[in-house]
């Protein structure tokens, strides 16, 4: 076997026996396909499945999200991770209704026109909902036809990517576009793998160039690595009066939206526990004194690897100890003066979450 249709056959023939059985596939609804495709982007297909049913649940169809407040949006997002794709996703759904009766169009260009989707998600949902023959190439896809195909280019940059969009519309079996897509995806996501690909029960291994030659490891090419950036950054639970205060970030910049302890980058020279009572100064015009120290938090994201440095605070003495003083936010939209066992209702970033399901009963000691 060496040509086009002999690599679709193999290929489709393995999807329809080995395809997952995935929430969204069981009718491939517009929908319910472009909820999954925007979970997934940057996000891996089982905690998506994970996800899915639950969100599903809270807003069934386009109407129901339409109609949702950006707050418990984000909070049925809260663990996915890129809220800017809980906002995009809120934003297509009331531009559906507005412009589009609450219908969602099968018209490529206006999927295209709706935000958070680019030129993957739109194919993926015409072709998956809709049936139209639109290739959609995705990381997983990339890297099959890199494979496959022997593509020697970085296939990130525009002429690599070219060539493997070219590839996947060449290839694309007329009126099958729906098993082509997801088959390539599939086998990407469960046997071509990027590290540790399963060459040995590859169904299309009979027809893949790079097998053949012996490179595997080196398809796709890829670009020269990001930087991975060091962030040091220390944040505060202010306990008062039983309360635990939090504040809303701005509605523009990283984590949008979302609800957060005060804190900020740790200055050059600066220890950890001063630079939180600064930041709670500047951010809030509290006067603070550190408790404890609570935890030391790692996460990454994206090019950054931030170490959190968390702190239980108390208001100065100079605070009446039943009142519940009011700030003057400087880096936040609105604040909160909330009960712990209120935290688990609103959106935190990861980092932040991680802090508040570290800490027991006994930690909080409000």
């Amino acid at each position: 076997m060496s040509g086009p249709a002999d690599f679709v056959s193999l290929l489709l023939h393995w999807f329809a026996a080995n395809k997952r059985d995935l929430p969204w596939r069981r009718g491939y609804a517009p929908y319910d396909v472009w909820v999954s495709e925007i979970m997934a982007q940057q996000t891996q297909m089982d905690r998506v499945a994970a996800y899915f049913p639950r969100f599903m649940a809270r807003f069934p169809d386009v109407a129901a999200l339409a109609r949702a407040d950006e707050t418990d949006v984000l909070k049925a997002w809260e663990g996915l991770g890129y809220y800017s794709r809980a906002r995009n996703l809120l934003a297509a759904a009331r531009i559906v209704m507005d412009r589009h009766g609450g219908v969602f169009p099968s018209d490529l260009p206006a999927i295209r026109a709706l935000p958070g989707v680019g030129d993957y998600t739109a194919g993926a949902v015409a072709s998956i909902a809709f049936g139209q023959d639109v290739a959609a190439v995705d990381a997983n896809v990339l890297r099959v036809l890199a494979r496959v195909c022997d593509i020697d280019a970085p296939v990130r940059e525009p002429a690599g990517r070219a060539r493997v969009l070219e590839a996947a519309r060449g290839l694309l079996p007329a009126g099958r576009a729906r098993d082509y897509n997801q088959a390539l995806m599939e086998l990407g996501g469960l046997v071509c793998r990027p590290r540790t690909p399963d060459c040995p029960n590859c169904p299309v291994r009979p027809v893949c160039q790079a097998s053949r030659l012996g490179i595997v490891a080196d398809r796709p090419v890829l670009s020269a690595t990001k930087d991975i950036t060091p962030l040091f950054v220390a944040t505060g639970v202010l306990a008062h009066a039983g309360r635990i205060f939090i504040q809303k970030r701005l509605p523009a910049g990283a984590w949008a939206g979302l609800w957060e302890f005060p804190g900020g980058r740790i200055e050059p020279g600066e220890t950890p526990d001063a630079a939180i009572l600064r930041e709670y100064a500047e951010e809030t015009a509290f006067e603070t004194r550190v408790a404890r120290k609570i935890a030391v938090i790692r996460h990454g994201y994206t090019t950054y690897r931030v170490t959190l440095h968390c702190y239980m605070l108390r208001l100065s003495d100079r605070y009446a100890a039943e009142v519940l003083p009011q700030p003057a936010l400087t880096a936040a939209q609105e604040s909160l003066w909330a009960r712990p066992e209120q935290l688990s209702r609103f959106a935190f970033p990861a980092g932040h979450r991680k802090l508040i399901d570290q800490l027991s009963a006994s930690l909080w000691q409000v």
